[in-house]
C-alpha cells in the first residue's frame, strides 16, 4: 500500500550545497516509487523552528510516516539538552496525533561543549525512541563521519557522492515503517 512520507529535517536532509536530486530523499524516492517522500527539510532548521512548523506540515501533507531528522543545529549552537528533548518529544506527540507512523533520525556532534554534552546529545534519540516505542536510526552520518573526504568544504555537509550511503543507513528503518 502506497504512502506518503514526511521528511521533516535540516540541512542535511534538505541536500544543502548539493542538486537537490543528489540528496538521500530524492534518491529515496527514486528507489521506493511506489511512496511518496515530501522533504520539508530546511537548512538552518532548529528543533525549536521545527516544533512551530510541523503542524501546519502534518495538517496540510497528512504524512502516513513522519521521519525527524532535528537536532544537529541545536548541538552545534550549544542549545540544553532538554530543550532538545522536549522539543523532539513534542514532535512526536504531535505526529502520533495525526496518525503516524514515525522515525527518529539521531545525530552526534563534536565535543566542542564537552565529552557529556555530547553524550546526552547523542542519547537523547535512542531514549526518546525508547520511550515512545518508535523506530531509530541513531546515527545519521555512521557510514561517512570520520572521513573528511566524505565532506564539502565546510566539513559539515556530506558530499554528493556519499549520499547513496546515507541513504543505505536509513532506507531500512523507513522500509519498516511502511511494510503493511
Amino acid at each position: 500500500m502506497a504512502a506518503n512520507v514526511l521528511v521533516f529535517g535540516d540541512s542535511l536532509s534538505a541536500a544543502y550545497g548539493l542538486r537537490k536530486e543528489d540528496g538521500w530523499v530524492y534518491l529515496l524516492q527514486q528507489q521506493l516509487p511506489e511512496h511518496t517522500f515530501i522533504n520539508a527539510s530546511i537548512s538552518g532548521e532548529t528543533s525549536g523552528n521545527g516544533l512551530l512548523r510541523l503542524p501546519a506540515e502534518l495538517q496540510k501533507q497528512k504524512p502516513d510516516v513522519l521521519v525527524i531528522e532535528l537536532g544537529a543545529n541545536d548541538g552545534l549552537r550549544g542549545f540544553p539538552i532538554a530543550t532538545l528533548r522536549n522539543n523532539l518529544q513534542a514532535m512526536i506527540d504531535l505526529g502520533k496525533k495525526a496518525d503516524c507512523r514515525i522515525m527518529l533520525i539521531g545525530m552526534r556532534i563534536p565535543t566542542n561543549y564537552g565529552t557529556r554534552y555530547a553524550k546526552q546529545f547523542a542519547d537523547t534519540y535512542t531514549q526518546l525512541a525508547e520511550k515512545n516505542d518508535i523506530d531509530v536510526v541513531p546515527f545519521f552520518l555512521q557510514a561517512i563521519a570520520g572521513d573528511p573526504t566524505h565532506f564539502q568544504a565546510d566539513h559539515l555537509h556530506p558530499t554528493a557522492a556519499v549520499q547513496p550511503q546515507i541513504l543505505a543507513t536509513v532506507k531500512p528503518a523507513i522500509e519498516r515503517l511502511l511494510e503493511p
